[in-house]
């Protein structure tokens, strides 16, 4: 019997009011001198209606095929950055790839979903920080096996109970980590991208062949951490995992390799991410 054709997910709308992505992006310009403002107000953010533990809100913002018929059978791409609060220029990758999207949409058949920030209160904060406004670092909150024996003892032995890097009191235990938790399940993506600085690699966890190179970074797999994205994506759901550690956390790379990064992105994924059907 012929399967059933893909169904669409549903597309984030863009706000209705541009005052909305203003008030997301006031904060962080406020912030961060370095972000520009067109940067930030042309992704068109809107809220998710899931919020941090102080109560900002978390931003996504989604670009879907432009065309009708690339939307059954579309990837779906989940890039996240600012896991970690003081990775700013994690930030500013993900808006600039916001609008390279656009520029692709007409052509492409990938529905991306973008959460530039996932960890507001720690890029708000002066200075900013690592964790969450709990003290937790959300790369390390994701439910992996035995979270609760071996996070707690890598933290223990591993990191000499580093402060930066505590997995928090439970699993998923903060709000951030439940939402990007709920992304994984509801947008079911096909590929997720966390971006972080600043190590100057190219990491990945997953099935697939991993790329060799986006732009100058190279890969270098780092190994596997009890709670990351990467553990629990790459590796417990068989979802790939790319993670962009950039060279610095404050300074962006020039523009030509925020787009050779991007070109390298969809040349992986062109080869080594599953084709669906359409339903045409």
């Amino acid at each position: 019997a012929t399967p059933p054709a893909p169904v669409p997910h549903a597309v984030l709308p863009l706000p209705d009011d541009p005052a909305i992505s203003a008030a997301i992006c006031a904060p962080w310009l406020q912030r961060w001198a370095a972000l520009a403002p067109t940067l930030c107000l042309s992704a068109q953010l809107a809220p998710s209606g899931a919020q941090s533990v102080q109560g900002l809100p978390l931003a996504w913002r989604d670009v879907a095929p432009a065309q009708a018929e690339h939307a059954a059978a579309a990837q779906r791409v989940l890039v996240v950055g600012a896991i970690h609060g003081d990775e700013l220029t994690a930030a500013a990758l993900a808006l600039h790839w916001v609008a390279l999207a656009e520029q692709v949409s007409a052509r492409q058949a990938v529905h991306w979903r973008f959460i530039p920030v996932l960890n507001p209160d720690g890029f708000l904060a002066r200075p900013a920080t690592r964790t969450n406004a709990s003290g937790v670092d959300l790369n390390r909150n994701f439910p992996t096996p035995n979270w609760a024996e071996e996070s707690v003892q890598y933290w223990e032995k591993r990191t000499r109970r580093d402060p930066r890097r505590w997995p928090g009191p439970a699993a998923l235990s903060e709000p951030e980590s439940q939402f990007l938790h709920r992304q994984m399940a509801e947008f079911a993506p096909d590929l997720v991208v966390s971006i972080h600085a600043p190590y100057g690699v190219l990491d990945f966890d997953g099935p697939q062949t991993p790329p060799s190179k986006l732009g100058m970074l190279q890969l270098s797999q780092l190994g596997v951490f009890p709670g990351s994205l990467g553990n629990y994506g790459g590796l417990q759901q068989g979802v790939p995992v790319v993670t962009i550690e950039l060279h610095h956390a404050l300074r962006m790379p020039q523009r030509r390799e925020v787009e050779a990064m991007w070109q390298d992105l969809l040349g992986w994924m062109g080869k080594h991410l599953p084709h669906k059907a359409s339903n045409q």
